[in-house]
């Protein structure tokens, strides 16, 4: 898993392309985000699990951490 203090910076030029790119790898792996710019916002079930809780942070930890990498 990534490190938690790892900045995801703004693409330069290119408002909300982060964002939306970040939004595009978490409904990949399954997990509906959403995106306002660069800022993600997430909208759980008012009855989850905490392993449910556990796969969706997770989940949005890789899709981040892919994120950053391109």
């Amino acid at each position: 898993m990534p490190p938690r203090d790892y900045p995801l910076e703004p693409v330069p030029g290119k408002p909300g392309a982060r964002g939306y790119q970040a939004f595009l790898k978490c409904f990949a792996k399954g997990v509906m985000t959403r995106v306002t710019g660069d800022i993600i916002a997430l909208s759980p079930p008012l009855i989850i699990s905490k392993e449910q809780i556990d796969e969706l942070v997770g989940t949005l930890a890789s899709a981040l951490a892919e994120a950053r990498r391109d």
